[in-house]
């Protein structure tokens, strides 16, 4: 409303009257008018707020309540421990979506599709519903063989004996998918002793709380030893192929084995071939340059490629899903490389990958970035800094000559009458530097960079080294010189005006070799990025080199930064003593030094490093030798942690080994449940590069999965809140479920 409508509503004598007595009376109605238009504004907002698809977020959790919508677990006891953010909680609490669809819910309750549906809204999880008493060995009734033949067979392959010559259906056995018969268990299959699974009324809800993650047209691994053989994984390892799930057709359908990110057999390659392999699909193989067609699906063969001791047959392409293997015909190697296409298992968004990342897309006003990939500008990531630090060059130049005409200097003749200055003449105005040159140099696609990077900075001046947005390219940094160690050098030269120069990696993969930071460096910020643990990868996933370090600091007073990354061992070396500490800040990331034995932060020669360490959401491989920390917080140490300077810092919600010394604790474990055997520190993987890395072991207990200060697990899957959704889910699986049924929530991945 505007603010003199009520004034332009009175009679000119009054409005003159108050003019003369200094506009009281418009200043009273003004105040008056503003809270008349709150009250209009939220008038016209209360026919939005009837309906839960166009209400504000706070009337969501009312509207459940009119409609009986039961919170998940922990949110009466928040919304009564903290009243004035109450709403806020609530609005938390109750997702628009699942307030929406409660309704449609309850006309679908005991159906297995709805319970699936569940799982998807409520845990962002991919389900499938079981009901076990299908799935329970039962003797034929002889009196109930009808005169239909179909109905017949059915009956007779229902609970009888496993067919030994189907393969499939054995290596399907105790799993989501499975078809074979099961004799009766008698415990529940929501026990909280044992759990029992196939029983009447037993019934499961499989989900998969691994993501496939995607590499597209990314370069094979091929094996030294032999030109025809491939991993798929560019670093040799091994790996498990996943599946790039389908949506399902209907919201009736029970999701099969393509609807979910599930890992993908030998024997199901083999009779779905057609739905697992192509462009688009979860694997595809390309042999030759980048123009060349994938291979035939006519080609391609599942084997067993453990130990390389299939022969492949001439004009075929044999693909092991379990090992992530290739191999062609001996004497059909190709020559020109293979590229590969295909899915891993992976917990979260964690390190370089293909993700969508911030800060990877130009923003409006930016300079174009110096791009390096096939096709673009530079082929080299040297040749874009070196044209990168010649644009800098010349911008700083230009802008030096126009501050110094600015100020007042005169220009000079030149020629023979050098040194005199031309009288009545009016210096020119000095040329403009331009818009300053972009600090970006952005790599695209998802090729093997081999460069010998050195990268050396002035004050003043900030790089970026990025991956575009949809890539992981992959530096691999090689043994270039035999006189000095190799690594991606980072150097400050202390030279020209300004800040420290600032660096920042985001979105690669670097491996083969560490990263070295020397000289005035300001800032080093590590971002989405995967320094390889151990350098590289051999067969099984194990580090070829545990003992190098990832990232070295040299001699510099950088603040490093790592966020959402996995690096290795991190080494901080100083010649002499510095006034300040160095600063290592590490949130949502992975620092593993390959065994909880091994060094993950340390000085030379196993002293402690002269930093300052600040940690949040981070999981630590390895031991930490370290002078101080100054808060570490929902952290996972697996590893002995020795901080010289215990008196300042603090050290909250993480779990520390028995015998560590920090600075003061506030609800650490093992020692806040009481004994260090009642909360042991267990992981599905601690291997880089095997499904379910990082991810804490079902068998983990509950002080530990819920250790964090927001009752969500430590470490760096710490976002991802499964402890909640679990919560969350076992809630509505309760109430959604089939009446007389025992319902029980199975993890697959």
């Amino acid at each position: 409303m505007n603010p003199d409508r009520l004034y332009e509503l009175l009679p000119a004598v009054h409005r003159r009257m108050d003019e003369r007595n200094g506009g009281q009376l418009r200043a009273l109605l003004s105040v008056i008018a503003e809270q008349a238009s709150v009250v209009e504004a939220d008038i016209e907002r209360m026919y939005d707020d009837w309906f839960v698809e166009t209400c504000a977020e706070w009337v969501v959790p009312y509207l459940g309540a009119l409609i009986g919508y039961a919170l998940p677990p922990g949110a009466a006891a928040a919304l009564t421990e903290s009243r004035e953010c109450g709403d806020r909680l609530l609005a938390s609490a109750a997702p628009r979506r699942e307030v929406a669809d409660t309704v449609a819910n309850r006309r679908r309750k005991g159906t297995l599709a709805l319970l699936e549906d569940l799982a998807a809204d409520v845990a962002d999880w991919p389900a499938r519903a079981v009901e076990h008493r299908r799935l329970l060995a039962l003797t034929q009734p002889v009196r109930r063989l009808t005169a239909d033949g179909h109905d017949t067979a059915r009956r007779l392959r229902r609970g009888g004996l496993a067919d030994l010559r189907r393969t499939e259906p054995l290596n399907r056995a105790d799993g989501p998918f499975d078809e074979l018969a099961h004799t009766a268990e008698v415990a529940r299959a929501c026990g909280t002793r044992r759990a029992g699974r196939y029983t009447i009324p037993g019934l499961g809800l499989h989900v998969w709380r691994l993501r496939a993650h995607s590499q597209t047209r990314a370069p094979a691994f091929c094996l030294d030893r032999a030109a025809y053989r491939f991993t798929f994984s560019v670093l040799g390892n091994d790996t498990q192929l996943f599946t790039l799930p389908v949506p399902e057709p209907s919201p009736c359908h029970i999701a099969g084995e393509l609807n979910v990110p599930a890992p993908i057999g030998r024997r199901s390659l083999t009779e779905r071939l057609h739905d697992y392999y192509g462009p688009g699909k979860s694997i595809c193989v390309w042999e030759g340059d980048e123009d060349a067609p994938p291979v035939a699906p006519e080609r391609i063969v599942s084997a067993d490629l453990s130990g390389w001791d299939y022969r492949t047959p001439d004009g075929k392409v044999a693909v092991d899903p379990v090992l992530g293997r290739i191999a062609f015909p001996a004497r059909q190697a190709p020559e020109q490389g293979v590229r590969v296409t295909y899915h891993h298992g992976a917990a979260s968004d964690l390190g370089g990958g293909e993700y969508p990342r911030p800060y990877a897309v130009v923003s409006e006003g930016e300079s174009r970035p110096y791009r390096v990939g096939p096709g673009e500008q530079y082929a080299c990531i040297m040749d874009a800094v070196e044209q990168w630090r010649a644009d800098h060059d010349r911008w700083h130049e230009a802008s030096a000559r126009q501050q110094g005409a600015a100020g007042g200097t005169p220009q000079q003749e030149t020629g023979p009458h050098q040194g005199r200055f031309r009288a009545g003449h009016r210096p020119a105005p000095p040329r403009k530097p331009g818009p300053k040159p972009s600090d970006i140099i952005e790599i695209s696609g998802n090729d093997i960079h081999q460069d010998v990077l050195d990268l050396s900075l002035d004050r003043g001046r900030r790089l970026v080294l990025r991956a575009a947005d949809g890539a992981r390219p992959v530096l691999r940094l090689l043994d270039w010189s035999g006189s000095r160690p190799d690594a991606l050098r980072i150097t400050g030269t202390g030279r020209g005006k300004g800040p420290a120069p600032c660096v920042v990696l985001d979105g690669l993969m670097i491996t083969g070799r560490s990263i070295r930071v020397r000289g005035d460096v300001g800032e080093l910020l590590v971002r989405h990025c995967t320094l390889v643990p151990g350098w590289d990868l051999d067969e099984r996933c194990g580090p070829r080199q545990p003992e190098e370090p990832s990232l070295e600091l040299v001699d510099t007073p950088a603040d490093v930064r790592v966020e959402h990354s996995v690096l290795g061992t991190v080494v901080v070396r100083r010649d002499e003593p510095a006034d300040e500490l160095q600063r290592i800040h590490l949130s949502d990331s992975a620092l593993d030094a390959t065994a909880r034995t091994s060094a993950a932060l340390t000085g030379p020669e196993d002293r402690p490093a002269p930093a300052v360490l600040t940690a949040h959401r981070t999981t630590v491989i390895g031991t930490v030798h370290v002078h101080s920390v100054d808060l570490a917080e929902n952290c996972l140490f697996d590893g002995d942690v020795q901080v010289v300077h215990g008196a300042a810092g603090c050290v909250r919600f993480c779990w520390l080994p028995p015998g560590s010394r920090t600075p003061r604790r506030f609800h650490c474990e093992p020692e806040y449940s009481g004994t260090a055997a009642a909360a042991p520190l267990r992981f599905t993987s601690t291997r880089y590069g095997t499904p379910g890395y990082l991810q804490l072991a079902d068998r983990c207990p509950d002080a530990i999965r819920r250790g964090a200060d927001d009752g969500s697990e430590p470490g760096a899957l710490h976002d991802l809140f499964q402890p909640q959704r679990e919560d969350n889910l076992r809630t509505r699986l309760a109430e959604y479920a089939p009446a007389g049924c025992d319902p029980a929530l199975l993890f697959a991945t």
